[in-house]
């Protein structure tokens, strides 16, 4: 039997915490159980998940399609396409069944890579390597989660090129039917006909536009995102802002760029060091940040601590007295003053 390959290349950065994760991970499950419905994705479908932040690695080996269970997604810190896209190449070059003299191999594999950041690896090697062995080999599609993502360097490895314009639920849920309905209509496809192009599903009444892969794109920075701990329970957490234009209170017709809080969220540190590369060099003044979280691990009211001996951030109480969870120093709640303090971001 020829089997059609479906690999989902997923960007877990730390910009994908908290709800666009949930809804990956909800979308995954919707797509199984709809594929499951489908006797041509039934008889044809084996499925693969591939997460990458500053690293890459597999979540789930391609698998038949009624033996696939959606997995959970870590979060990692960094954004290293050209090490996800090496990685995608090394497995599709292990797993995937080359037609020979003596058989016919795989249909030719679909690839949905999902990102909502810009690489923050060199890419040049690995979109090389792509497009000398493997773009005649594998249909690929890259889908910007929002308006963060270099749609030009996109293009430079899909001809499919799409953005999700809204993030809210009801625009994940009709992508990932989106994502169903492509998927299924290519098993048909390669059933029935013989034809291994991907046939992708209609996008009209949904926001999710074709992007013109070759032209210049303006890029946004939507997030900041800090890594504090708790010294409680002495796990980690993730502190996250979603950018936010205000009225500047001194100058008329001004707007001030600042970013709101949306939320802290524990993560699995294991998980987050096998799948980050590094420590950021960037750095967000805290008057730029609006909002103060409580701790996502212990309950603590004050998840923005930052300790005046090495700089990271902790949790405290309201009992004026803190320890730093990274470098056990101890001392009491203070005023950062007027000019702020420039923190440590997330590089995803």
């Amino acid at each position: 039997m020829r089997r059609l390959p479906v690999y989902f290349l997923v960007d877990v950065s730390e910009s994908m915490v908290g709800e666009p994760i949930k809804q990956v991970e909800s979308g995954m499950r919707t797509i199984i159980q709809e594929l499951r419905t489908d006797p041509y994705a039934l008889e044809t479908v084996y499925v693969s998940v591939i997460a990458f932040a500053g690293k890459a690695k597999s979540l789930s080996p391609l698998t038949e399609l009624f033996k696939f269970y959606p997995p959970v997604f870590p979060v990692g810190g960094g954004t290293s396409l050209g090490k996800a896209l090496d990685f995608l190449m090394d497995d599709i070059e292990q797993s995937v069944v080359k037609t020979t003299v003596e058989q016919k191999g795989d249909w030719k594999p679909i690839v949905f890579l999902f990102t909502d950041g810009n690489p923050t690896d060199d890419t040049t090697a690995a979109i090389n390597r792509w497009n000398s062995k493997f773009k005649r080999r594998a249909n690929i599609i890259a889908i910007s989660i929002g308006d963060n993502v270099n749609t030009q360097l996109l293009g430079q490895v899909s001809d499919n090129v799409l953005r999700l314009t809204e993030t809210d639920e009801t625009s994940f849920k009709q992508f990932f039917k989106w994502v169903t309905d492509s998927i299924k209509t290519t098993s048909v496809s390669v059933s029935s006909q013989g034809v291994d192009e991907v046939k992708l599903a209609p996008t009209s009444g949904i926001n999710l536009e074709k992007v013109d892969g070759t032209a210049p794109c303006k890029v946004d920075e939507n997030f900041v995102v800090l890594l504090g701990k708790c010294p409680n329970t002495m796990k980690p957490y993730l502190v996250k802002y979603a950018k936010r234009l205000s009225k500047s209170e001194m100058v008329d017709d001004f707007n001030v760029l600042e970013f709101k809080l949306v939320g802290a969220y524990q993560i699995d540190e294991e998980q987050y060091n096998s799948l980050s590369d590094g420590k950021s060099n960037r750095n967000i003044n805290t008057n730029n940040l609006v909002g103060a979280p409580t701790c996502p691990c212990c309950g603590n009211q004050w998840a923005m601590v930052i300790c005046g001996e090495c700089g990271q951030i902790s949790c405290a109480d309201n009992s004026g007295r803190c320890k730093c969870a990274w470098c056990g120093s101890e001392g009491s709640l203070g005023d950062i003053g007027s000019s702020g303090v420039d923190i440590t971001r997330g590089r995803g």
